[in-house]
């Protein structure tokens, strides 16, 4: 039985493993919250953290991600 991803989008924020000089990147995940995290951990180097990024949407923002045409289950960078 497939899993559902839902219909949503969830901002990740990932924090790089490299103490020399730490940055964070964000990335948009087509599927609920919980698993959100799993799926962007996956698509990014080992040891890296990952947490789901506070604060919401504008319109125009979600505008922009609905142009992405992400499929569920899939992530990106932004």
């Amino acid at each position: 039985m497939a899993e559902s991803f839902g219909s949503e989008f969830t901002i990740v924020e990932v924090t790089a493993d490299d103490f020399a000089r730490a940055h964070k990147q964000l990335w948009v995940a087509a599927a609920k919250p919980d698993q959100a995290i799993t799926l962007v951990l996956t698509a990014v180097p080992e040891g890296w953290t990952a947490e789901i990024a506070t604060g919401r949407l504008t319109r125009q923002q979600l505008g922009a991600l609905k142009r992405l045409r992400l499929k569920p289950g899939e992530v990106r960078e932004l």
